[in-house]
C-alpha cells in the first residue's frame, strides 16, 4: 500500500520544479534574485499549469496504462489546460495590457485590472516536457519503492 500517492506526487513536483525554474530564468535575466513573489505568478517560462497536468498524465498512463478510462480522462483535462493557458489565458493577458496601458494614458479614475499572463506555445511545450520528466521520475520512485510511494 502506498504511503503517498504518485499521482498527487507527480502534480506537485511539476508545479514546484516549473516555478522554480520560472523564478530562476527570470532572475537570470533580470542579474539578480527577484522578488519571492514571483514564485506564485503567472505567465512566463515554463508553464507550471502544463508541467502539473502533464506530469499527473504521465504517472496515470505509466501506472494504468494509456487505454485506461482515467488516462482518458486525464487526456482531455490536460488538453484543455494547455489550450486554455495558449489560447484563452494568453489573449486575455494581452487584453488586461491594453486596458491597463489604455487607462494610465487617459489618467482616467478607473481601477487598474489586476491582468494574469498567459503563455506562449514554447512556453506550453517546455512547461509539458517538465512534466514528462517530473512524472516518469514519481513513477520510477514509485516503482523502486515497490509500491510504497
Amino acid at each position: 500500500m502506498a504511503i503517498f500517492s504518485p499521482y498527487i506526487i507527480a502534480g506537485i513536483l511539476g508545479w514546484v520544479v516549473a516555478q522554480t525554474a520560472k523564478y530562476l530564468i527570470i532572475s537570470a535575466k533580470r542579474g539578480r534574485f527577484v522578488s519571492p513573489r514571483q514564485l506564485y505568478g503567472s505567465g512566463n517560462m515554463p508553464s507550471a499549469h502544463s508541467a502539473t497536468v502533464v506530469g499527473v498524465l504521465t504517472v496515470i498512463g505509466l501506472i494504468d496504462g494509456i487505454t485506461s478510462g482515467l488516462f482518458g480522462l486525464a487526456l482531455v483535462f490536460a488538453s484543455v489546460v494547455l489550450y486554455d493557458a495558449v489560447m484563452v489565458r494568453r489573449s486575455s493577458g494581452e487584453q488586461g495590457a491594453s486596458l491597463t496601458a489604455l487607462i494610465k494614458e487617459q489618467k482616467s479614475a478607473v481601477r487598474l485590472p489586476r491582468v494574469a499572463k498567459g503563455h506562449t506555445p514554447l512556453e506550453v511545450a517546455v512547461g509539458a516536457f517538465v512534466g514528462v520528466l517530473v512524472g516518469m521520475a514519481a513513477y520510477a520512485l514509485h516503482i523502486s519503492t515497490n509500491g510504497m510511494f
